[in-house]
């Protein structure tokens, strides 16, 4: 059964689900995950830790066993989420060359939209093609905030 714990962050409250001895989840605000029992557990404390150390602009990548469940495409556009670098942001139509779907630029919105594991696996790196914000499960204002602890972070 999965854990689900809520946290008080700078871009608002987070939930962080585990099942397994994995994170599956990431929520925002007071949404929640059918079936999940309120607990906190020492992996959620972790991953808490981490996310805290990420906001503050200590840390820049993330240490924890993952669980993603997705489509073959979905998992393909969330590995490759995880090779833009920190500090740096990427157009939709640049990832979809880089999954080799060129023209799947809909289907890339729609995989970032599917992330369970936002901030994790960092889909608010993933900007409109002129660079303008573009919709976040946690809100565009939580994705301009996470954009700048990242530019400040990276000495950009």
């Amino acid at each position: 059964m999965k854990k689900l714990f809520y946290y008080k962050t700078e871009i608002g409250q987070i939930g962080i689900a585990e099942e397994d001895g994995y994170i599956t989840d990431v929520v925002f605000g007071n949404d929640v995950l059918q079936g999940a029992e309120m607990a906190e557990t020492r992996l959620l404390k972790k991953a808490y830790g981490q996310i805290d150390e990420y906001l503050l602009g200590i840390r820049k990548a993330f240490d924890l066993p993952l669980l993603v469940e997705g489509t073959e495409f979905q998992e393909k556009v969330w590995k490759e989420l995880e090779n833009i670098p920190y500090g740096e942001t990427r157009t939709y139509a640049q990832i979809a060359e880089a999954v080799g779907k060129p023209k799947a630029v809909r289907a890339i919105g729609a995989a970032n939209n599917r992330n369970a594991l936002p901030i994790f696996i960092p889909c608010h790196r993933v900007v409109g093609s002129n660079g303008s914000l573009t919709g976040y499960s946690g809100g565009l204002e939580a994705k301009r905030k996470l954009l700048e602890i990242e530019a400040k972070g990276s000495g950009r």
